[in-house]
Formats: C-alpha cells, sequence, structure tokens
C-alpha cells in the first residue's frame, strides 16, 4: 500500500497497476508558459512548471510498473462552437478575445515539451474543468478495466480538484499526489489539497510522489 493520508491507498490494500492510472491534468502550454491563458489572467505560472520533473519521474515509475498514463488537455474548437457565452465574456474580460489562447488548432493547446508523453499514452481532451464532464474519459476507464487514479498536474484547485471529485462520485478510487500538483494561488493549493482528507477521506486519499515512487519501484523492480 501507498503511505497517505487519511488512509494507505488503496483502502482495501489490493493495489493492481492494470487496474492503476496516473492522470496527468492539463500540463499544457496555454497554462504553463508566460504569454499564455493562465499568466493573462494575472497568475505567475511558474509554480505549475516546477512540478514538471516531478510529473516525469512519476511517470517512468508508472509505466515500469505497468500504470496507464492519461493525460489531459482543456481547449476548445477552432471555430468556438463549443465556447459558451460566459467563457466567451471571460476572455473578453482577461484580454485574450480574438488570440488563439486555448483553442484546440493552436500550439498552445499541446502538453509542454518537457513532459513525457508516449504514442501508447492516452489523451482525453476536454471543454470543461472536469474531465469526465462532455468527454468519453469514464467511457475509456472503464473499457480499460481502470478502477484507481492517482491524479497530478494543474491546476490544483480547478482542474485536478474538479476531476477528482467527479472520479470519487463514479466510484473510482483516488490518490492525490501533493507535490505532483499546482497552482498559481498557493491558498487555493494548500485549501484543496486539505479538502482531500475531511471527513475520512471523502474525496480519496492524499500522499507524495516519494511515497508513490517508492511504492511503484518495489512494484517493478527498477529504480527510477
Amino acid at each position: 500500500m501507498i503511505k497517505a493520508i487519511p488512509f494507505n491507498f488503496p483502502y482495501d490494500g489490493n493495489f493492481v497497476a492494470a487496474n492503476t492510472a496516473l492522470v496527468v491534468i492539463d500540463l499544457q502550454e496555454d497554462f504553463l508558459s508566460a504569454t499564455g491563458y493562465f499568466a493573462r489572467h494575472g497568475y505567475d505560472p511558474t509554480p505549475l512548471r516546477a512540478i514538471l520533473p516531478t510529473v516525469n519521474r512519476l511517470i517512468a515509475a508508472a509505466r515500469a510498473a505497468g500504470v496507464r498514463i492519461i493525460h489531459t488537455r482543456q481547449g476548445y474548437r477552432a471555430d468556438m462552437a463549443d465556447m459558451t457565452p460566459y467563457e466567451k465574456w471571460r476572455r473578453k474580460r482577461a484580454g485574450i478575445e480574438g488570440t488563439e489562447i486555448l483553442l484546440r488548432s493552436s500550439p498552445g493547446f499541446q502538453i509542454v515539451a518537457e513532459i513525457d508523453v508516449a504514442p501508447d499514452d492516452i489523451i482525453v481532451d476536454k471543454t470543461c474543468n472536469g474531465a469526465f464532464t462532455y468527454t468519453d474519459f469514464e467511457h475509456v476507464l472503464r473499457a480499460q478495466g481502470i478502477t484507481h487514479l492517482l491524479m497530478s498536474g494543474c491546476t490544483t484547485d480547478v482542474c485536478v480538484h474538479t476531476t477528482l471529485r467527479e472520479a470519487c462520485d463514479r466510484n473510482f478510487q483516488c490518490l492525490t499526489i501533493s507535490d505532483a500538483c499546482a497552482s498559481g494561488d498557493q491558498r487555493a493549493h494548500e485549501a484543496a489539497l486539505h479538502m482531500v482528507t475531511v471527513e475520512n477521506g471523502i474525496f480519496g486519499a492524499l500522499s507524495d510522489s516519494a511515497a508513490v515512487i517508492d511504492y511503484l519501484q518495489d512494484l517493478s523492480g527498477k529504480a527510477i
């Protein structure tokens, strides 16, 4: 079991690599670049970039142990037909109206080059904060027999936490990896992590990359 709070993961001690996925949320240029969506909203993307080496170590350990890697990307159609009036209003307010920021046709939609994306990794594209909303994410997980999710990415308080809540409501067992998640708002980051542990783990368990990697290395017999 992976050392975690408020309980070790998984709760029943039945960790099966083939039934587990490392979910890497939205590590895209538009969120991590100095000129992208996140920065244009007044946030510093530096904390988001700081987790990239940690996420890559997790990816390597997960692959070696036989855990699936699933990346998500958030963005809209090039014609913005799937963008709500409210989202268009927020774009205008942020000064990005008329730009390609967060459009799937733009380079900024792509996962940053620093992240190790393999050809057989699964990529789920979404328009909402939660990866389950209006996507085939749940169908993919069920089809792959995945029941346990290791959560990472950005931002902790928005897309990671929304996806986590959606997953828990669908009876997936979830572990959030604290130092593999980041936000431009440290208070929001800390609050989101704290919320994982309330009510004896209402949103699963919380651990860190060292504990997860140690367990995965023991599972695979390969040092990362």
